[in-house]
């Protein structure tokens, strides 16, 4: 959306600005084949601290154009449709005067600001898509991606396997080159993070598809238009929120992000009461956080040696990168005007947590979460992300004089991984910077005291117990489980359509893992803390050593815990998809396997067996719940479950 001008020179300078951004975020690029003789290997990686800080200028990726597909008789609006493709190309992530960097990005259709055509972008993150609420959306996937994989792709990892290699025994080739029938062809499919979908829509991790034609056991055959692409339906029913689409290929979600598989989608609603209220326009911008490494020739550095290299030989636990990346741009700058913004933060890396907060120790104000508006707005002076959470949080600049400078900081450390190596606070520390322009001054309308009304849910159905553990090998973490189970084994949650439960996370391990569930958005009911060593010795004297072969049995925790619950904080009483399970706690969900803004009582509430959605959950392939730690993930804490009817 255009900013309004006074006059038509004001209008031209405002277009003139906007072309600018899309050329910087790559709307013009250079095929990769005819660039290959300008890239001469890596020899090193880049040292973070030889990159100048805040001389990018933040990007915002312009937002898809959809084919409006109307009812010929009403002329209503029956759905938009898209057409969204991944390629490889390069993009100018670092300053100006360093090289630019290959990565794989989605692409389509946005409207040129300069003349309104039409044309096609391509872009890391990738253009947004703004969803309005009670339209669907239909998006067709396509993979062009036809080369190798930029990163070692390690086939002892339960994957997609396209070419069907199986998995390989030691010893293993360096990388590179590394497994010739793993490198090639790539498989993708995309997930529409905390929307709710059909499974046939939800990017299942099987549901893989490659350039070539080769297909995943979970791929939808019934709805694609060539095999090298999916056709996905998005129904938009559920109320507005911030929410992102990444890839999700079984085993190789992890590198497949790091390549640039990611973007935002926006749901509106033309009905939210609240909108009129807070900061819209070029006042509301998404800001996808990123960490990311460097070789000299500005290819993204990724670790080619695993942690356990004769077990798995390029696998490691977690990747952090020394740099942080907004919007495609290291450590950006962003010009302010002397007004509120509201900000969509989305934690985007594979591994990384932020704890974000303000150089000047100014106080912002959340307002909403994962799965939209906040009970009420809340007061903060730090909030902390982790990987797939996303916030919108109203940032007030109308108090500071022009030329003041802020920077956004991260104080993230090793409560989250106590193993990892924490990073230079003076790198991973920034974020990006605020500067604030000579501008004239807009002071922010007073919020309402209320946000939403979030449903006080009652459980229909047992609870249910899973653990959190990891299996060691000889150099440390060899993967990581979900209740002792692999991806593979049997499927033990078949939750009914319309019931509501009670999962409750044990954490056995040292670190933080952010649990994300597919379809259904849930409440956090409370935190505990319990008694780590006895539980583990007497889980594992009924159930036996991870991984497990066999259905676990349940422990119960009674005779565990220490202390009282801990009740949810402030902003962690909205809908969530994604949820901090800290390390030493018990940390209980309920779900309601019901659309989210479905009532609790009354004639129209769910009921188990009930079915709200406009779609049948129990078709198609199921859904998935997992650790968003992508590196997690691709190695075993990633679990499918089945919603029957």
């Amino acid at each position: 959306m255009l900013p309004k001008a006074k006059s038509t020179d004001s209008k031209l300078i405002v277009i003139v600005l906007i072309f600018s951004v899309l050329l910087l975020v790559g709307t013009f690029v250079t095929p990769v084949n005819a660039r290959h003789s300008m890239r001469p290997q890596p020899t090193t990686t880049l040292d973070p601290n030889t990159i100048p800080k805040f001389v990018n200028q933040l990007a915002v990726p312009p937002v898809f154009a959809p084919t409006v597909v109307t009812d010929p008789s009403t002329g209503d609006v029956v759905r938009h449709e898209y057409t969204v493709d991944v390629t490889e190309f390069y993009q100018q992530i670092l300053p100006e005067g360093f090289p630019e960097t290959k990565v794989w990005g989605y692409g389509g259709t946005v409207n040129d600001p300069l003349t309104g055509s039409p044309i096609r972008f391509q872009s890391v993150p990738g253009p947004t898509f703004e969803a309005v609420r009670g339209i669907p959306i239909q998006v067709t996937w396509q993979n062009k991606i036809d080369g190798q994989h930029i990163f070692p792709v390690d086939p002892t990892l339960h994957w997609a396997d396209p070419n069907g290699m199986g998995m390989p025994t030691a010893p293993f080739p360096p990388y590179p080159p590394g497994f010739e029938d793993a490198q090639s062809p790539v498989p993708i499919v995309t997930h529409l993070h905390g929307g709710e979908v059909q499974s046939t829509s939800d990017g299942h991790p099987d549901a893989w598809f490659t350039s070539t034609g080769v297909q995943g056991a979970a791929y939808n055959t019934e709805t694609p238009t060539t095999s090298d692409s999916a056709v996905f339906y998005y129904p938009n029913e559920q109320p507005p929120t911030t929410l992102w689409y990444h890839d999700h290929a079984l085993g190789i979600t992890r590198i497949n992000v790091l390549s640039g598989l990611a973007g935002f989608y926006i749901l509106k609603d033309p009905d939210d009461s609240l909108a009129s209220d807070l900061p819209s326009g070029k006042y509301d911008i998404p800001l996808a956080i990123q960490d990311r490494s460097f070789n000299t020739d500005g290819s993204f550095y990724f670790p080619s040696v695993g942690n356990n290299p004769d077990v798995h030989p390029y696998w490691n636990p977690e990747s952090f990168g020394n740099t942080i990346m907004v919007n495609g741009k290291v450590w950006p700058n962003l010009d302010v005007e002397p007004h509120q913004y509201r900000f969509r933060l989305l934690d985007g890396s594979n591994a990384r947590f932020y704890t974000l907060s303000l150089s000047n120790n100014q106080q912002f104000i959340q307002i909403a979460g994962d799965g939209g508006y906040l009970p009420k707005p809340v007061r903060l002076s730090s909030l902390t992300l982790a990987p797939g959470e996303r916030a919108e949080i109203l940032i007030d600049f109308s108090n500071l004089a022009p030329g003041t400078k802020i920077t956004l900081t991260n104080s993230a450390g090793e409560q989250h991984c106590p193993m990892c190596r924490r990073g230079d606070p003076g790198n991973v520390g920034q974020v990006m910077q605020f500067t604030v322009v000579d501008a004239p001054v807009v002071h922010p309308k007073p919020l309402p005291t209320k946000l939403n009304e979030i449903p006080a849910l009652k459980p229909d159905k047992p609870s249910r117990i899973f653990t959190l553990v990891q299996v060691q090998g000889r150099h440390g973490v060899e993967m990581m489980l979900l209740d002792g189970q692999r991806w593979g084994s049997a499927v033990s949650e078949t939750p009914q359509v319309g019931s509501t439960e009670d999962w409750i996370f044990v954490n056995l391990t040292p670190s933080t893992h952010p649990i994300h569930l597919h379809l259904a958005q849930f409440q956090l009911v409370s935190r505990q803390e319990f008694m780590v060593g006895a539980y583990r010795n007497d889980w594992i004297a009924i159930n036996g050593e991870p991984p497990l072969d066999h259905p676990t049995e349940v422990l119960p925790l009674d005779s565990y815990l220490r202390g009282k619950p801990h009740a949810p904080a402030a902003n962690e009483r909205g809908w969530k998809d994604t949820i901090q399970a800290m390390p030493g706690e018990v940390t209980t969900i309920r779900v309601r396997w019901a659309p989210l803004d479905a009532p609790v009582t009354g004639p129209s509430a769910p009921a188990p067996g009930v079915n709200l959605y406009p779609f049948d959950p129990a078709d198609g392939p199921g859904y998935v719940w997992h650790c968003h730690i992508l590196d997690h993930e691709d190695n075993e804490m990633m679990r499918p479950y089945y919603v029957t009817p």
